[in-house]
């Protein structure tokens, strides 16, 4: 499911929010709930939600999330369909999460059309149905949902819910892969390398693996270094091929060929390789960029 967004708005809540005075924001929100404002029932839900500045308390977060969409509050409706939909602070209930996100949904809610779309791809809370569920996940994803574009390359791919079509699928999963998200870069440069994506786009696999190997992917750390080892869109070096291979085996992916490349490399350059290795696994501990 995707993240939750922010509530907005221009009072004094919302500034103390923004400015992370938390338990300012909540006392004022309190006040603001008590006239009546939906939005601050939002609000209240996402900082008893998050633990913002009080303990973390999921019943309290679904019951003002509850209160803000029986008062009409979109992001508060979605909010509360989520929490049923994952039985946080509520016993789970897709059912009537289903219907939290329809009627979020009617209002152009990205999120709330793409989980409706889930539910009806799965057949969870909503009947069965590819073809709704292809056209909520496929708004949801022209509204610029990463994880909506990486479902809608896979139901163009799967024919699901719409007629098959490998341009489509190639076009949505680079677009999920622009975004950054690491299972979008690793498979569409993986659809890449088989031939199977945008041409224009052939020069980024070494950039998508990499970013999707930074982000902890052990398929891309092991497919760079083949990546390196044969010298695909990359000038060959043996011992940045051995340092992922190192990397992706630390991660459990098994590869007896890759491992005997690393067992027959000079004991030099293998030393290099296990430094170098060592030296990646710390900078991401770190947060740094590799």
């Amino acid at each position: 499911m995707p993240t939750m967004v922010p509530a907005t708005g221009d009072n004094a809540a919302y500034l103390a929010f923004d400015q992370g005075e938390y338990l300012t924001a909540l006392k004022l929100a309190g006040e603001a709930a008590k006239k009546g404002e939906p939005q601050a029932y939002t609000l209240m839900g996402r900082i008893y939600g998050e633990g913002l500045g009080v303990p973390k308390d999921d019943s309290k977060a679904y019951a003002n999330y509850a209160k803000a969409a029986e008062l009409g509050d979109i992001q508060g409706t979605f909010s509360a369909g989520l929490a049923l939909a994952e039985g946080r602070g509520v016993k789970k209930d897709r059912k009537l999460a289903a219907e939290l996100f329809e009627k979020a949904a009617l209002t152009g809610h990205a999120e709330a059309n793409y989980n409706l779309g889930i539910l009806f791809l799965k057949g969870d809370g909503k009947p069965q149905n590819p073809i709704r569920a292809f056209q909520h996940i496929q708004y949801a994803a022209q509204k610029g949902l990463a994880q909506a574009q990486y479902d809608l390359a896979e139901l163009y791919q799967t024919g699901t819910g719409t007629n098959p079509d490998a341009l489509e699928a190639a076009k949505w999963l680079s677009r999920a892969a622009e975004q950054g998200l690491p299972t979008a870069q690793y498979d569409y440069a993986v659809r890449l390398l088989q031939g199977f994506g945008l041409t224009k786009d052939e020069v980024k696999i070494p950039m998508l693996m990499r970013e999707a190997a930074d982000k902890g992917i052990p398929g891309a750390q092991n497919r760079m270094a083949y990546l390196y080892l044969d010298g695909i869109k990359v000038k060959k070096d043996p011992v940045e091929a051995a340092k992922w291979r190192l990397i992706a085996k630390k991660h459990g992916f098994k590869d007896k060929t890759l491992d005997d490349m690393v067992a027959k490399l000079p004991k030099a350059e293998r030393l290099k390789a296990e430094t170098e290795a060592s030296a990646w696994a710390d900078r991401i501990r770190v947060g740094e960029a590799p």
